[in-house]
């Protein structure tokens, strides 16, 4: 933790988020996440002993609190306090900040297929399924792993990078930056199907109603808001 050294509550706050890693943590902590392994899936770039590091120092600041469930075998949750809920409107005005003053095309080397399908893996409506049980192949063209399943079912879904063994009920096929844009709200699903940039195979009423399954993603609402505001704005000459 660095120290400012400063009677100042911008310095004293940045004590406690400004280190690399807390304030996506506390993100995805806001977003509904729970538990250690999950936050590990989110943020494939930090390593677990830096992890439960921030945790204990957001714990040991009063952010957080650790609770144990005793069932069949004790499970860990994370939860935040009454100080680590008020920071909520901090993350979306780094959110909307974010979206427009340094949100614009994807850095191929940012495009994490896997971490994609983890976002996606947590943004299905399963009550809004037409059957007991869909799966969904998604085809990313130019990751490094093509190929990766959501076996979906009312009150849960599985993320799979093997063959899950079962039927697969639509095929996804798109390149991989373009399929971030759609889930990120930067280019809008029906305008991407319409010229081709993702192609779906399913029964025609799967294809009709596939992106009503997805919440996407939780910035979309702000990055479609910019998009459409930069759009609309007149052009200087």
């Amino acid at each position: 933790m660095f120290k400012y050294g400063q009677y100042c509550p911008v310095a004293q706050a940045l004590e406690i988020l400004g280190d690399r890693w807390t304030l996506l943590i506390v993100r995805d902590l806001l977003s509904g996440t729970r538990h250690f392994n999950h936050l590990a899936r989110g943020l494939p770039g930090i390593s677990r002993g830096l992890l439960a590091s921030r945790l204990q120092r957001l714990q040991d600041t009063g952010l957080l609190e650790k609770e144990e469930s005793a069932g069949g075998r004790t499970a860990t949750t994370y939860v935040l306090t009454e100080a680590g809920l008020a920071l909520r409107p901090v993350i979306g005005a780094l959110m909307v900040w974010g979206a427009n003053w340094s949100f614009g095309e994807p850095d191929p080397k940012a495009l994490d297929p896997l971490l994609l399908m983890w976002w996606m893996h947590d943004r299905v409506h399963t009550d809004r399924l037409p059957a007991d049980r869909i799966v969904i192949e998604f085809n990313f063209r130019t990751a490094s792993r093509d190929l990766y399943w959501l076996v979906v079912k009312p009150g849960d879904v599985s993320l799979c990078v093997q063959h899950p063994g079962f039927d697969v009920d639509v095929f996804v096929e798109a390149d991989l930056a373009i399929y971030y844009k759609v889930w990120m709200g930067w280019l809008d699903y029906e305008a991407a199907v319409g010229a081709g940039l993702i192609r779906l195979d399913a029964l025609p009423a799967y294809r009709r109603d596939f992106p009503s399954w997805f919440a996407w993603s939780i910035a979309a609402p702000t990055i479609r808001s910019v998009r459409d505001a930069r759009a609309s704005a007149p052009n200087e000459t």
